[in-house]
């Protein structure tokens, strides 16, 4: 398929086929799409939980309960369960990180140009951090992007996918331990196979006509 037929082809799946499972080969490229995801000033400030057994997704679903209930299904029957995760702060030291990884990838001819790179993405941070004052906004605006990665990629894939905001992310962040780690929890995705039961499924796609979401100037 083209990547206009993938587009048009994929949709939010609401019930899973809970027999299905995901081939790891499938994964793997799941997994290679969400590292090469862009990011700002090539921030990558994320993590990914990824749930393929009954007890990670069990783990997971302990954060849609209560008026989350209704998510619940979707966490259990899927054959995998992302969270997509955005780091809680960008510091010196994760700075200096970005700064030794693009030069180990043979980023920078001198070290001239490392040091114009730290201080084009340190004014980027500072920005959001000390002017804007939104820097988690910003941050989980990255994670989103990885986020229309991920669907894309999975619908290329043949992979079924259900993002989901509608969790309580205090629980899923104490039951992660992410916090600890420097990370809050976003958005989850899950993966697998449609059942014959989604209503969605056959339903057609209704989005805007092309005049009414762009201006031609």
């Amino acid at each position: 398929m083209t990547i206009q037929q993938v587009s048009k082809a994929r949709y939010t799946t609401k019930v899973f086929d809970a027999s299905y499972q995901i081939p790891q080969g499938k994964i793997d490229k799941i997994m290679a799409l969400l590292q090469m995801s862009p990011s700002s000033v090539n921030s990558q400030p994320w993590h990914f939980v990824i749930a393929s057994t009954a007890e990670g997704k069990a783990r997971i679903a302990r954060a849609a309960t209560g008026a989350y209930a209704y998510n619940e299904p979707k966490i259990l029957k899927a054959s995998h369960v992302i969270a997509l995760c955005a780091k809680t702060d960008i510091d010196a030291a994760y700075l200096e990180q970005l700064l030794d990884q693009e030069e180990a990838s043979g980023r920078f001819a001198s070290a001239d140009q490392r040091a114009a790179q730290h201080r084009a993405r340190s004014s980027f941070v500072n920005l959001h951090k000390d002017e804007r004052k939104d820097m988690q906004h910003w941050v989980e605006k990255q994670v989103y992007l990885a986020l229309g990665t991920l669907l894309l990629g999975a619908g290329a894939l043949n992979i079924d996918a259900c993002p989901m905001e509608g969790f309580d992310p205090e629980i899923l962040d104490a039951e992660l331990g992410l916090k600890e780690q420097g990370y809050g929890s976003v958005v989850l995705v899950s993966l697998g196979k449609r059942s014959e039961d989604d209503f969605n499924a056959p339903l057609p796609k209704s989005r805007h006509a092309l005049e009414q979401v762009f201006t031609r100037i």
